[in-house]
């Protein structure tokens, strides 16, 4: 019967307080002239170039290769961002 009284105030301290992760926003690009310097990229790339650019940066940042999180975001924004404004 302990055992249940123990694992009944376990539980209820694990469930009350315990703090929920943060969740994460994804970031956000306005500029698009920073959105082009993040990318390497200059005022007359199509979108075809736009892509090239985010795959070869994303190759190096991204988080399953050592990257990044923040950064990854960061680039996603700016192609995201440059490819709205090309349609």
């Amino acid at each position: 019967m302990k055992w249940i009284i123990v694992a009944l105030v376990i539980w209820l301290a694990w469930r009350f307080l315990a703090k929920p992760k943060p969740k994460r926003k994804a970031a956000s690009m306005s500029d698009e002239t920073a959105a082009r310097a993040l990318l390497g990229l200059d005022a007359a790339a199509g979108p075809d170039a736009i892509r090239a650019a985010h795959r070869r940066l994303v190759a190096d940042t991204h988080p399953d290769r050592g990257g990044s999180a923040e950064l990854t975001r960061r680039i996603n924004a700016a192609r995201d961002l440059l490819l709205k404004a090309r349609s």
